[in-house]
């Protein structure tokens, strides 16, 4: 059974770093929910035995959502799309060739895709996958009740739902054609109101 303490921050400066750049911009809300895409991806590539490049992946969930932050915001592309500009930026910074630049901005930006083939991008996969758990609880029996509840009480979900629909909503009035815009009309706010983690959240210790 995997545990958190299996899914430690992958030890490269450029992982300290992202976590560092996505602690100073995002909201506590949007953090915890950074950290807990990485926890989901990492753990369910380990339950399934798919080989991942974790650093690449960590990378990616601490930025996946950064341009819904004021400071990145864009008024032109979708959000994943100036995410992935931005950790572009980043990883050159870091070091990064730009092969592996480019990885990183392709991962962020299928995270909104619904379905990424797996053996073409595993890392792409799982981060899509980990999105739509923490966002509308798919797929959340992937995972056991032990290992959930160790997960909300380590990065609780601090009234998340409410601040990334807000965040969505916003996106949609402003570009239509966008990615969240149709995450919005298909009826997002429905989805995320039904999601187990968040009712797990208001009944039990471990969203306190």
């Amino acid at each position: 059974m995997i545990t958190l303490d299996d899914l430690a921050i992958p030890d490269t400066a450029a992982s300290s770093a992202a976590l560092d750049v996505a602690s100073a911009y995002q909201s506590s809300a949007l953090l915890n929910h950074s950290r807990r895409v990485y926890v989901w991806a990492a753990g369910y590539g380990r339950q399934q035995g798919i080989r991942y490049d974790a650093e690449l992946l960590f990378v990616a969930a601490m930025f996946h959502d950064i341009s819904l932050v004021p400071e990145f915001d864009s008024h032109t592309v979708s959000f994943e799309e100036a995410s992935g500009h931005v950790a572009r930026v980043f990883a050159a910074g870091a070091g990064w060739p730009s092969e592996r630049r480019e990885r990183l901005g392709e991962v962020i930006v299928r995270h909104m895709w619904p379905d990424v083939d797996i053996a073409d991008d595993p890392e792409g996969h799982l981060l899509s996958r980990a999105a739509a758990v923490d966002i509308v609880g798919k797929n959340l029996d992937d995972f056991s009740p032990i290992f959930r509840a160790e997960v909300l009480q380590q990065y609780p979900r601090l009234g998340l739902a409410d601040e990334f629909l807000a965040c969505f909503q916003t996106q949609a009035e402003r570009k239509t054609g966008s990615s969240a815009a149709r995450a919005v009309q298909s009826g997002l706010g429905s989805r995320m109101a039904a999601n187990p983690l968040d009712a797990a959240s208001e009944h039990t210790p471990y969203g306190k």
